[in-house]
């Protein structure tokens, strides 16, 4: 939830008795920094720092020219102009020494992974220091990868999940397994820990994972419409409108594929065809100067509005009421 899941956010789920979470893959180690510290300030309880740890894109000036082309007609609505060129916007945990140094020193509880595993030696870095650390895993195959390495617990991302999928390998197949069908194959076949996630929105729901074999359900999309995330008003609107009912996952926003509010960018598949946008985090860059164009001229139907299946169960309400609310639904369904 890079981007929405801010300090406040993540501080006040953990003071309610939740494990609070920060996104730190679409900022540097100094950004990273100053968030750990806000957290810190706000709670003296556990909270878990989230990384990006996906492969090196490989630029491609002629596929990202062909991007910048199909796109230039939505920019001339706005009257703005595509970039000159693309940009990596975003460094993985991978090639980023910097934020391993700051992690290492600032010693956060949790730390977590999306999107893959960062080196034996990053890995033992933390280990190290006794960070407890958790990767997502979609499939069988990342789940034993994560095992073998050393990773404390698993995070099984089903396909109801909102935001970026945590493929290894978005080039692969995805089987696209449920929520429900992966903690029980994970379960079954892994000998550490794990997390449920994907469309789990209540106490119900959280008391299914749990029944399922996992030892803790993570959400994401039920915490986006809190006064303390960091949405803004067209995407808390959005949420709780009809769109909510129609998430989609695209690669259209960023270059991976995310389970998204169906908006005017995810219905850009038509005027895609075959065309393939650039590698992420290259294609973010100009899917952010999209919305950025778009929103300056009042449309907020390009934005990157994130969101799981069970969307239309979203709750407006503060954090801390809503791990309440969470606590006794859960509390309720176990009676």
């Amino acid at each position: 939830m890079a981007g929405v899941s801010t300090p406040l956010l993540a501080a006040a789920v953990s003071e309610a008795g939740g494990l609070g979470s920060i996104g730190v893959g679409a900022t540097d180690a100094a950004g990273a920094r100053v968030m750990i510290e806000e957290v810190r300030r706000r709670t003296g309880r556990p909270f878990n720092v989230n990384l990006f740890v996906h492969d090196d894109p490989h630029p491609d000036p002629v596929r990202e020219q062909a991007w910048l082309e199909m796109l230039e007609p939505l920019f001339a609505e706005f009257d703005a102009v595509p970039p000159a060129r693309l940009r990596t916007i975003y460094k993985s945990f991978a090639d980023d020494p910097e934020m391993l140094a700051m992690l290492v020193d600032a010693v956060p509880p949790i730390v977590s992974f999306h999107f893959g595993l960062p080196s034996a030696d990053a890995l033992s870095a933390l280990r190290s220091r006794g960070i407890y650390m958790m990767a997502s895993a979609t499939n069988l195959a990342e789940a034993r990868a994560i095992e073998a390495a050393g990773v404390d617990a698993i995070v099984a991302q089903g396909i109801e999940a909102g935001g970026h999928r945590g493929v290894f390998d978005p080039s692969a197949p995805d089987d696209g397994l449920s929520m429900a069908a992966l903690t029980r194959l994970l379960v079954r076949e892994v000998g550490i820990p794990v997390i449920a996630a994907g469309g789990i929105m209540d106490g119900a729901g959280i008391a299914g994972a749990l029944e399922l074999g996992a030892v803790a359900a993570q959400l994401g999309t039920a915490f986006v419409a809190c006064p303390e995330s960091g949405a803004d008003a067209a995407y808390r609107a959005a949420l709780a409108g009809p769109g909510g009912c129609h998430t989609t996952l695209t690669s259209l926003i960023s270059g991976r594929p995310a389970r998204a509010l169906a908006n005017r960018f995810t219905a850009l598949a038509d005027r895609v065809g075959v065309l393939l946008p650039p590698d992420y985090p290259i294609a973010y860059d100009a899917g952010k100067a999209l919305h950025a164009a778009a929103k300056a001229k009042g449309e907020d139907g390009f934005g990157a509005q994130w969101a799981g299946r069970g969307a239309p169960l979203s709750r407006a309400i503060p954090a801390a009421q809503l791990v309440r609310t969470l606590r006794i639904e859960y509390e309720r369904r176990m009676a």
